[in-house]
């Protein structure tokens, strides 16, 4: 479990200095988003760099596709291209632009429209099902993403169709572009919804990498229904300054901003030592 919130770590410092070096990203949530996206392609994902499309490997999703920083930094880390590719992130020409892209390897879908990733999911999950296949499809999507409407015209398809191997995680992180999510849309309560729609619903603290882990074990199988997990994260998380502040949706960090944040995340690691 060390290694795993050591990596998430790791993963926060690379994007915070690609941010920079690109000038532009969307910052609050590629660092609220890190454990969750650490988990799943370090722990949980059955997937090959040498092989990014393979046939049984898991299928992700980033819905949240400003966030793709984050995403970013784990394929190159991971061996889907060079790290060094990272430092062109947003520069003319670059195959690293500001959302994923399937010129990247490793990247399944284009998004960045909020509201597509469910669908998309759903689908692929569907085609999994009818193929016999056991690989599971997950889909990371954001909070204020949730006002869109396709997102719950995916969320009767996966119920009705009884898609057991799709899992959707939400990063329940409050804030959006324009302020609290319950101020510009209210989520209300969010799991009952969820549950309406026919879905298995589990809420975690989506910064604690045990829960995390756990929680991706303990999914019931064979039950018919789809899997939603709402994680519960900060915005900014691991960055003192950027945490539960909506002006850091989208953001980059002056050059003294950027060495206090990496040394808040590099004090973080030691405590882990």
């Amino acid at each position: 479990m060390t290694d795993l919130r050591k990596k998430a770590i790791e993963i926060r410092k690379g994007l915070l200095q690609m941010i920079c070096d690109g000038q532009t990203g969307h910052t609050g949530g590629a660092l609220s988003s890190a454990d969750i996206l650490t988990a799943l392609f370090y722990y949980k994902m059955k997937h090959d760099p040498a092989n990014p499309k393979w046939e049984d490997r898991d299928r992700f999703i980033l819905s949240k596709g400003h966030s793709v920083e984050g995403y970013y930094n784990i394929l190159a880390d991971m061996g889907y291209f060079p790290k060094e590719e990272l430092k062109t992130f947003s520069h003319f020409q670059s195959r690293l632009i500001g959302h994923p892209s399937t010129k990247v390897p490793g990247v399944e879908m284009n998004t960045g429209a909020l509201g597509h990733g469910l669908p998309i999911a759903v689908g692929m999950a569907l085609a999994g099902k009818r193929d016999q296949k056991d690989y599971h499809v997950y889909v990371l999507m954001g909070d204020g993403e949730q006002a869109e409407g396709s997102v719950w015209e995916g969320a009767m398809a996966a119920a009705n169709y009884q898609l057991d191997h799709l899992v959707g995680i939400v990063d329940r992180n409050h804030l959006q572009i324009s302020g609290d999510t319950e101020d510009v849309m209210a989520l209300g309560d969010f799991a009952a919804k969820w549950r309406a729609f026919g879905w298995e619903v589990v809420e975690i603290d989506g910064n604690d990498m045990e829960q995390i882990v756990k929680t991706l074990d303990e999914l019931p199988a064979g039950t018919g229904k789809p899997q939603m997990i709402i994680a519960h994260t900060v915005k900014g998380k691991g960055v003192s300054f950027m945490e539960n502040v909506a002006k850091w949706h989208h953001g980059v960090p002056t050059p003294e901003q950027l060495a206090q944040a990496l040394a808040e995340l590099d004090a973080c690691e030691k405590e882990l030592d």
